[in-house]
């Protein structure tokens, strides 16, 4: 899952970060709200840790402009302790939900996941295919039970799918969501995980559609 943070304080920037990646996102970074905007507006995210104090465009005006044109990716707003006004205005603006700073970045994860849960429409921490479960919460897959050794980028693909079962996926949707903008991406890298995790998951379970991707198929009931 593919994550944008926006914020100017170069030292909580750099937690963030640290933060974020450490739990199995790929992250992008913006400093100020021209950035920001522009790569909300032209890239795909499964979601945005946007403050609102930013240089050169707040990040109210950001909101609003992602939500005038149509970009639906949920955004978790950072406010001051004593912004409640902020915390109105960015919800009146779009904003999913907010963390008031200082915060753990426990909570700030809990909350990213949350927010992602809810935009591909599951309720539990657990995503669950078949025998396949996904633990979003330690980034941990199983098959009846038995962990599934996985690489970062394979665990990445996996989680994409699993946040849209049953939905076609393309093959650049994928490259979109497992790489940061600014890494050497090659959608031909996308069939060699698929080929991977083939291997490891129970037949059937990621079907190819022929020209249009990939699709994590639900089985039917024993």
């Amino acid at each position: 899952m593919r994550i944008l943070v926006v914020e100017d304080e170069p030292t909580l920037q750099a937690q963030l970060a640290e933060g974020t990646r450490a739990a199995g996102y790929v992250v992008d970074l913006a400093d100020n709200g021209v950035d920001a905007h522009f790569m909300g507006d032209t890239e795909s995210y499964d979601a945005v840790v946007l403050d609102l104090g930013l240089p050169q465009m707040d990040g109210i005006s950001v909101l609003r402009k992602w939500r005038a044109a149509a970009r639906v990716m949920p955004v978790l707003i950072l406010t001051a302790r004593d912004g409640w006004h902020e915390k109105v205005a960015g919800i009146d603006a779009g904003a999913d939900d907010y963390l008031t700073k200082p915060f753990h970045m426990e909570e700030l994860l809990a909350r990213l996941r949350a927010l992602i849960r809810r935009a591909g429409g599951h309720a539990s921490a657990e995503l669950v295919c078949g025998a396949l479960t996904l633990d979003t919460r330690n980034s941990r897959a199983t098959v009846a039970g038995k962990a599934l050794a996985l690489t970062s980028h394979e665990y990445r693909v996996l989680a994409y799918l699993m946040h849209h079962r049953d939905e076609i996926i393309s093959r650049n949707d994928l490259v979109e969501h497992i790489y940061a903008q600014d890494f050497d991406r090659d959608s031909n890298t996308v069939e060699v995980f698929i080929g991977r995790l083939r291997k490891k998951l129970p037949p059937g379970l990621i079907e190819t559609v022929r020209g249009l991707g990939y699709r994590l198929t639900t089985p039917p009931p024993p």
